[in-house]
């Protein structure tokens, strides 16, 4: 049986239980969801866009799923705590994919301002989310968008009223907490209005030692002149899949950064699409992982410049060693008319063994002649030269490779627009290097 057979079956054995947990506006687009997903099927490796990663392999087995909601029985305050220096949060937790309701009273949030489930969102105010929710994430062109849509029954909703400015970023933490093998299907949805600016940083983590996969769908919707960050950290361990699907809509003015840092998985494969929107848009997409033993990191980005005078800058880079696989594919789309675009993207990946495998392909593709663009990548090893020259200052073989790898990564943590977790961050990272981050043990982050 094809693995797509029992999540047809499943889908049609359960739609009503599915529905009756969730909310009327999530409901509506599941039954074209599920017309899509029959047509499509998961993808195969000869699709280009899915060229590095086998999908179906991976929903094969048989995974549990919570279609009627049962509660797992954690406090994730008494779990995770979080205490950076100087990064003060607004806390919030996933459990799975449901939304954890024991909000913590350092949780607060400017007036106007949601944060929460989107379920309980989506039956407050339908209207907002109906206008929003799957606008972006088209199940006719992506099978697990689909496939994600049919599920989905709960997730994250994030809304930020015209001209508000949250000065505390907020901390979202994905917990994966299971007996068995278990899949979790989890949505997203971003509204910032005309004026908001806000910081989002989500961390997943694992806490029991199961096979689990993730697929989440992610819509970011930044109106003009808004200012979003948002940081994802992966940290799980080797028996974990995520299928991560993230989709932004640019409005005049706005300025986004995106940064997904993997530093520990089992196979992950992030789909980011980006469309400029509104003129004077910019965005600033980066990536790094660090991937060892079977590890894989898939990477696939497109950034749309449907108007002119927008910028983005992409930059992406891998550090792999023993088995591990990387893979990036970037392409940047220049339609006519969309005069005076200024792209840049880079892809930089070091091997650290002949047996670590690094797959690139960066794409342009322009239909405006008034335009500065480029785009580059590189795949190497460690400079022989530069490890003979610091050993010959005493320094160790291991520690110069650890020197020059912290080094390469460097770049990608310098994007992000909050010290304090710039700091954390370049300590996690050395941490990594050196073997002390073995497999998840909690929030790294918070720590």
């Amino acid at each position: 049986m094809k693995a797509e057979q029992q999540y047809i079956d499943l889908f049609t054995q359960c739609e009503a239980i599915i529905c009756r947990q969730s909310a009327d506006v999530l409901n509506a687009p599941r039954a074209k969801a599920f017309a899509d997903f029959e047509k499509l099927s998961f993808p195969t490796r000869k699709q280009e866009k899915y060229k590095y990663t086998e999908v179906s392999k991976y929903f094969a087995p048989d995974y549990g799923l919570n279609l009627n909601r049962l509660e797992f029985p954690v406090n994730p305050y008494e779990v995770f705590k979080c205490d950076v220096p100087n990064m003060s949060t607004s806390l919030y937790f996933v459990v799975n994919d449901t939304f954890d309701k024991h909000v913590h009273p350092s949780a607060q949030l400017p007036e106007g301002v949601y944060f929460g489930s989107l379920k309980d969102m989506a039956e407050q105010r339908p209207d907002l989310v109906r206008k929003y929710y799957g606008k972006l994430a088209d199940t006719s062109k992506d099978a697990l968008a689909a496939f994600n849509t049919m599920f989905a029954q709960d997730g994250v909703c994030m809304y930020v009223p015209k001209n508000v400015v949250l000065e505390r970023p907020i901390q979202l933490v994905n917990i994966l907490r299971a007996d068995v093998d278990f899949m979790v299907n989890r949505r997203v949805l971003i509204i910032l209005e005309d004026g908001a600016q806000a910081k989002l940083l989500v961390c997943d983590h694992a806490m029991d030692d199961v096979n689990f996969l993730s697929t989440q769908v992610v819509e970011v919707f930044a109106g003009e002149n808004a200012v979003f960050d948002l940081y994802e950290l992966e940290e799980t361990h080797n028996s974990t899949v995520r299928f991560n699907n993230l989709y932004v809509n640019q409005e005049a003015g706005s300025n986004v950064l995106l940064n997904g840092m993997t530093l520990h998985n089992g196979t992950t494969r992030n789909t980011t699409e980006v469309t400029l929107a509104g003129r004077g848009a910019e965005i600033s997409l980066c990536g790094m992982a660090i991937a060892d033993q079977n590890e894989q990191v898939d990477n696939h980005t497109f950034i749309d410049h449907k108007v002119p005078d927008c910028t983005s800058n992409e930059l992406f880079k891998y550090v792999l060693d023993d088995q591990a696989v990387g893979a990036f594919a970037g392409k940047v789309l220049v339609r006519e008319g969309a005069q005076h675009t200024s792209s840049q993207q880079t892809n930089r990946n070091l091997c650290a063994t002949r047996e670590a495998h690094m797959y690139t392909q960066p794409q342009l593709e322009i239909y405006a002649d008034d335009v500065k663009c480029s785009h580059g990548a590189t795949v190497g090893q460690l400079d022989e030269n530069a490890l003979f020259y610091m050993q010959q200052r005493g320094i160790s073989l291991k520690e110069a490779r650890l020197l020059l790898m912290f080094a390469f990564v460097n770049e990608v943590i310098d994007h992000i627009r909050m010290d304090a977790l710039k700091d954390r961050l370049h300590l996690l990272v050395e941490k990594r290097f050196r073997g002390e981050l073995n497999k998840c043990q909690g929030c790294a982050i918070c720590k």
